[in-house]
């Protein structure tokens, strides 16, 4: 792809910006050189064990003063120093080598071949010609984004009308703004057999803002359509963005339709509400403040994205340290850089306040999804950046991993590989979401399209893509429509086969999950119960509700009613004994213990009341 920019570039000489390249390109021919001195494998932990921390601390050092004894006028030289550091790198550990790994190294080779020869585009800020509006694409985007609300509601609350909503994760916040609305508190019994603010796992405030929708419709299947309405929210910001870059009506209109057929965006809706669905319009929102230069914007939606997770503020801290970099290498950025401060200090004294009181008073940050990264035995994030600090090729092994292609394929070709298109490299800094979240960590959820992982990412992705596109001589014409084609052709492909099961399953089954839903509405709302996991949310609105398979014996002893699923069978294992299967000893309990039938659904289920 051939790329040419409007602007002729000048060389950063700003002293602050040269030491930061110079500190880059020290520590990689320092992390090369240990790597050559301790040579290993990437795929164990045991190379990284081995790596010395001082040392690489010392080599930095000394390359850093040889950096500053060349003469400047080798400064296109210290550029091809980076061209020399990535082979370094990729040639210490040759034992490592698989096709994902080595194409993976010539790419990054690309990308710093093109920085030697050309050098860092530093292209001065000009105002943007923004174009008149055309009041047809605007409509036209309104049907894309009621399009996709209705495909994403339906799908999503067929999969509650079905049955197939589970208690991990949906009943959790079924029954959380169940007590939300009762009494305010986001209290749950079904997350951790027990009553538990369910701030004690994930701080998520940002769930108030849908309470008072919650209120007017207080079901279950209500929070699926309050989900699709936040996601499809995510077009107005891209749509403002893409007016502030320059783009043209239709141009922004088919961006506005490539992320409505995002596999990774409506797929993440599969697994039913989670807090993480707000990431994609809010940091879009935030960018938005950003590119602006809207103080009152930028720190409202900084604060509602650090309000979504505990891990939010990551989003924020990575958005901060691009400011920052930017008002480093342009004179023409001091905006930036002071708004880049402030998003940091923000970002990191949420981040330690929030994980600080999870550490004290809640269950502790989930850091063994990087225990791929876990060297020294420890459960602390400060392990990871260690880790990539002291063998960066260890975070490149571990994105290309065999198990992550497809993931990479259905989020980047959609994208035409865009994000990764630029001269201005310190975008680069902004990938870091999808790297950390999605590509590092071992945890297979967060590498699968279907799950909420994505939308944080997804944001950095659409947002690099515009800003790239809108910086580049291509044809727009030609690149939308073969993003919009890739998008729909992936989305076919994966998203609608798993998104008309559901509706299928309410049509086929109607009238069984009709008496299912007649059986269950005989348990008073204010009765306390017990049941099998996919007959929880039906159950969801009431204060003291538990899953069988994860609850105390303690605990169901203490409900009026238990629903006991006649088709489940891993809900019972902790009751089985060798010569009889878990839910004949787990009904012979129940009656021990003076439960008695009643009511049942032949051959579906079965209600014990006490």
């Amino acid at each position: 792809m051939n790329i040419q920019y409007e602007n002729n570039t000048v060389p950063i000489r700003r002293p602050v910006a040269v030491l930061l390249r110079r500190l880059i390109l020290s520590w990689l021919l320092a992390a090369g050189v240990e790597l050559m001195l301790m040579p290993g494998d990437l795929a164990s932990l045991e190379t990284v064990a081995n790596l010395s921390a001082p040392r690489l601390l010392v080599l930095g050092g000394v390359f850093l003063a040889a950096l500053y004894a060349v003469p400047r006028k080798f400064a296109q030289a210290e550029r091809w120093g980076m061209v020399f550091a990535a082979a370094l790198l990729a040639g210490s550990l040759m034992t490592s080598f698989t096709p994902a790994y080595l194409i993976a190294c010539l790419l990054i080779l690309l990308i710093v071949v093109v920085y030697a020869v050309q050098g860092w585009a530093h292209v001065p800020s000009k105002p943007v010609t923004r174009p008149a509006e055309d009041k047809r694409f605007i409509w036209i985007v309104a049907v894309i984004g009621v399009a996709f609300f209705v495909f994403v509601s339906v799908w999503t609350v067929c999969r509650v009308l079905s049955f197939c909503a589970p208690t991990y994760d949906f009943t959790i916040f079924a029954q959380m703004f169940h007590n939300m609305k009762e009494t305010g508190l986001p209290i749950t019994t079904v997350e951790r057999d027990g009553p538990l603010s369910h701030f004690a796992v994930h701080v998520s405030p940002i769930y108030y803002l849908l309470l008072p929708f919650y209120c007017l419709a207080p079901y279950p299947a209500t929070l699926q359509v309050l989900q699709a309405a936040v996601l499809a929210s995510a077009l107005i910001p891209l749509w403002k963005l893409g007016r502030h870059h320059g783009l043209k009506p239709w141009q922004r209109c088919l961006l506005c339709l490539v992320l409505a057929l995002y596999p990774a965006y409506s797929g993440g809706a599969s697994y039913d509400i989670h807090e993480n669905a707000f990431l994609t319009p809010l940091i879009l929102w935030l960018l938005y403040g950003l590119d602006r230069r809207s103080m009152p914007v930028t720190a409202a939606f900084a604060l509602l994205t650090c309000m979504v997770k505990e891990d939010a503020a990551v989003y924020v801290a990575v958005i901060a340290l691009w400011q920052l970099v930017r008002g480093i290498l342009r004179k023409d950025e001091k905006w930036n850089f002071l708004a880049g401060a402030a998003l940091m200090a923000g970002s990191v004294a949420w981040f330690l306040a929030v994980t600080g009181y999870l550490a004290q008073s809640g269950d502790g940050v989930m850091t063994y999804r990087y225990k791929n990264f876990m060297f020294d035995g420890s459960d602390s994030l400060f392990t990871v950046i260690r880790a990539v600090l002291l063998c960066p090729m260890k975070a490149v092994y571990e994105c290309v991993d065999p198990e992550k292609l497809e993931f990479i394929g259905l989020t980047m070709l959609p994208l035409l590989g865009l994000p990764l298109i630029t001269r201005r490299y310190e975008r680069y800094i902004l990938l870091i979401p999808y790297i950390l979240v999605n590509l590092m960590s071992d945890y297979q959820y967060q590498h699968s399209i279907f799950f909420q992982y994505t939308y944080g990412s997804t944001a950095f992705l659409f947002y690099l893509t515009m800003v790239n596109l809108a910086d580049a001589k291509l044809d727009r014409r030609v690149t939308l429509a073969g993003m919009a084609v890739a998008a729909a052709l992936l989305f076919a492909l994966n998203v609608i086969p798993k998104a008309s099961l559901y509706p299928r399953y309410c049509m086929t089954y109607a009238e069984t999950y009709a008496q299912r839903r007649e059986i269950l509405a005989q348990i008073p709302d204010d009765a306390s119960a017990a049941a099998t996991t996919f007959f929880t949310a039906p159950l969801a609105n009431r204060e003291t509700l538990y899953d069988i398979r994860y609850s105390s014996r303690e605990h169901i002893l203490e409900c009026e009613y238990v629903v006991v699923s006649l088709t489940d069978t891993s809900s019972f294992k902790k009751y089985a004994t060798s010569d009889e299967n878990g839910r004949e000893m787990f009904v012979k309990f129940l009656e021990g213990n003076g439960y008695e039938v009643f009511a049942e659904l032949e051959n579906q289920m079965v209600i014990y009341k006490r």
